[in-house]
């Protein structure tokens, strides 16, 4: 069975389950390992830092500069080369404004701690990188959308090579997923003319 067959056949509400326990399994694993690969707690928390000025610079405005790319991408480019299988708009279009935050939160959180704060902090920029574009397998025969996520990918991880701070690309991938979810949801909803 195809995977947008899949789709089509859950419902929202059985969607947004299902990502939240696979966004809880990335915590359980990210927690996990860290137990083995760090000396101590205190060695992986040193990548939490909340410095405000290096969270909006490499954090909010990365994050807001990705979302107008895609923005552009989603003028330019025809429809059927950014079709995701409509994975994105089962998940957001009927999801509230709080919904939208809790969910790009839980995902952002799930994802860095898990791709920055152990893989690439074990295994290095590379390796966590291309891990991470491919656990988003779903755009593997959709071009367009493959080389954005791995732009992405890429992106955020240079931006903990430059920081090694997991709330900078936590803030980055927050903002994209946020912004997107809040843009699926008012396009899908008709609030928003595309054209």
């Amino acid at each position: 069975m195809k995977q947008s067959e899949l789709i089509q056949q859950l419902s929202p509400k059985q969607l947004r389950q299902s990502l939240v326990y696979t966004q809880l399994i990335f915590i359980v694993v990210a927690m996990a390992a860290s137990i083995f690969i760090f000396d101590s707690m205190t060695n992986w928390l040193k990548y939490i830092k909340l410095i405000p000025s290096e969270i909006f610079y490499y954090g909010v405005l990365p994050g807001l500069i990705i979302v107008g790319i895609d923005f552009i991408l989603m003028t330019f480019v025809p429809k059927k080369y950014q079709d995701d299988g409509g994975l994105n708009e089962k998940i957001f279009t009927d999801l509230s404004i709080g919904g939208i935050f809790w969910i790009t939160l839980l995902i952002a959180i799930s994802e860095e701690l898990l791709f920055r704060g152990v893989l690439q902090t074990t295994f290095g920029y590379m390796t966590a990188s291309t891990i991470f574009a491919l656990v988003h397998f779903r755009y593997l025969r959709k071009p367009v959308l493959l080389i954005s996520v791995l732009f992405v990918s890429f992106y955020i991880g240079y931006l903990f090579l430059l920081t090694n701070n997991l709330v900078v690309t936590i803030t980055t991938h927050f903002t994209i997923d946020f912004l997107l979810g809040l843009w699926i949801r008012y396009t899908k909803r008709g609030v928003v003319n595309v054209g």
